[in-house]
């Protein structure tokens, strides 16, 4: 047990810290397939709905103590630049690693704790099961969503990722410590003008 948890500790290391810096093309291109999920106001969100828009995406769970709450205080301060720079056009993109806990009534009170500039363009979505965002996540940003089976935690990926208008995920960044986050403004600001 130990050299497995060891084995996922590094994996997810690695994971992490993947692919921060540098720019759109060169960085990544991943494709992020079709879901269909809710959000935590009960409405359902899709890679449809999303399409056309550049978004911003990450991992998340309201029982994580570590990461979770100042990856969630980093995004609403990126909301704030974008807010502040009068940059309209993007989404906000959180999936909970936890969605057995994370309902859509837990997903609001949790968000509801920090200071969002605008919470509409915010989805924190569930509704699927523990195996699906595993996959999904490993699938679609190359990240770790693991739930230990003994405990209440995740072992999750802490990037930040941007996502262009297609649903393609063209950069990602350290979302927890060294968050860089003038450059993701400008990196929002430039694929929306490129999209245009």
């Amino acid at each position: 047990m130990k050299k497995l948890l060891a084995m996922l500790s590094i994996t997810l290391l690695i994971l992490a810290g993947c692919g921060s810096g540098g720019n759109f093309e060169a960085q990544t291109n991943w494709k992020v397939e079709d879901f269909n999920y809710k959000n935590q106001r009960g409405e359902a969100v899709s890679l449809d709905d999303l399409k056309g828009t550049v978004w911003l995406a990450s991992f998340i769970y309201t029982n994580c103590t570590t990461e979770c709450p100042l990856m969630t205080f980093n995004m609403s301060d990126i909301q704030k630049e974008l807010v502040d720079k009068g940059i309209e056009d993007y989404e906000i993109v959180s999936f909970t690693a936890d969605p057995e806990y994370d309902t859509p009534e837990v997903l609001k009170e949790y968000i509801s704790n920090y200071e969002v500039p605008d919470e509409s363009k915010w989805n924190l979505l569930t509704g699927y099961s523990q195996e699906d965002i595993k996959k999904f996540a490993a699938d679609n940003f190359k990240t770790a969503a693991i739930k230990n089976p003994n405990t209440n935690e995740v072992m999750h990926g802490i990037s930040f990722f941007l996502v262009d208008q297609n649903g393609v995920v063209v950069k990602n960044y350290d979302g927890y410590q060294d968050v860089p986050k003038e450059e993701i403004v400008m990196d929002v600001e430039a694929l929306i003008a490129d999209g245009k």
